[in-house]
């Protein structure tokens, strides 16, 4: 790694140190500002401090091993080889610090789970990975809140919206959108044979009025009466909300409270994520650090993983890792694939850096 970058950043965090020091309390928007780049650059400035001290360091030992007394020049050497590891591990850490950060990692998420192909079978599937991600969520100390929800008659998930909130849980959660793949015997399955299911699952960036300015004339808003398993109306009311963005065609609808205002509220928060979901990957596509370094697409056709029950195997087809907890996965416990993941994201953006 040049020193000359590494100086650069020691620059910029001096700059910004000066800056935070002449700002007024007063002007809260530009002192927030400054305090977070402050807080994000301090890691890797204080890595870099090191990383140019070990050098330093490094060039009076290489100077002594020109010592004409062997102990003198022999400790040198030694003290060279240790010092040369420090420097490569302290590398390693400074190109992980400078890997471009997601700005949406740490927001709520909006979470969509739909079934896919196989019937009744499919949307217990669906109904699982709900109760799974609302395991982990809890183990997480998240909060998890049920937007809308369509059931089949025999308990299973057609499709569900959940908003997730807590300590950056779209920054977990991201490496989960795509198709997931389920191979079990089905409960209505009496002569034993194992199916293939799916179901998809959708993960978005929670974003705020700021975020997604909606105008009130650019959408649809229809009533109708509240529906739950099978068709039945479970409302006498008209409260079920569907909004439609005309200039972009995302739609968003909600059930779940026997309240239009609260559901319209709901609607409205899952309508802003989609489209800011929208605006943030034209963005990304424009970017020359794009969606091909990351590990998988984030797109929800894309198959991800395969929940093989008869072998209690959990297979990321992204990255080639089989467990064989799959009892533990579906009570919650994704961590082990989620820093899997995480690590193999940042793994493939190193590269770059190195490029």
């Amino acid at each position: 790694m040049e020193i000359k970058k590494i100086q650069n950043i020691l620059e910029t965090y001096s700059e910004i140190e000066i800056k935070l020091s002449n700002v007024s309390t007063d002007n809260f928007d530009q002192y927030a500002k400054l305090s977070k780049e402050y807080s994000d650059l301090k890691p890797l400035a204080e890595k870099s401090k090191e990383f140019l001290k070990l050098h330093e360091e490094l060039k009076d030992a290489q100077e002594l091993v020109k010592e004409h007394d062997i102990e003198i020049k022999k400790e040198a050497e030694e003290e060279v080889e240790i010092l040369k590891r420090k420097i490569l591990k302290l590398e390693n850490e400074l190109k992980i610090l400078l890997i471009p950060k997601d700005e949406s990692d740490e927001r709520n998420a909006i979470v969509e789970i739909r079934a896919g192909t196989g019937g009744e079978e499919a949307a217990l599937f669906a109904s699982d990975l709900l109760r799974m991600y609302s395991k982990f969520s809890e183990l997480k100390n998240w909060k998890v809140e049920i937007m809308d929800i369509s059931q089949t008659d025999h308990n299973g998930v057609k499709e569900v919206i959940l908003n997730i909130s807590g300590k950056d849980v779209f920054g977990n959660l991201k490496y989960e959108s795509g198709t997931h793949r389920v191979q079990r015997v089905p409960q209505t399955e009496s002569g034993g044979r194992v199916h293939t299911s799916a179901a998809t699952v959708a993960v978005l960036p929670e974003a705020s009025d700021i975020d997604v300015e909606v105008l009130d004339k650019d959408l649809r808003v229809d009533i109708f009466r509240s529906s739950g398993p099978g068709g039945q109306s479970v409302n006498t009311t008209d409260s079920a909300v569907r909004i439609t963005h005309l200039p972009t065609g995302v739609v968003a609808q909600c059930q779940d409270e026997k309240s239009q205002h609260k559901n319209k509220a709901k609607a409205l928060k899952v309508l802003r994520s989609r489209i800011f979901e929208i605006e943030t990957k034209k963005k990304e596509d424009e970017r020359a650090l794009d969606r091909k370094t990351q590990v998988g697409t984030g797109d929800r056709s894309e198959r991800i993983r395969t929940y093989n029950f008869p072998q209690g195997r959990v297979t990321d087809h992204r990255i080639g890792l089989t467990l064989y907890n799959l009892a533990e996965v579906m009570e919650g416990d994704l961590m082990n694939l989620i820093e899997s993941l995480a690590q193999e994201n940042a793994a493939k953006q190193m590269s770059q850096l190195d490029e």
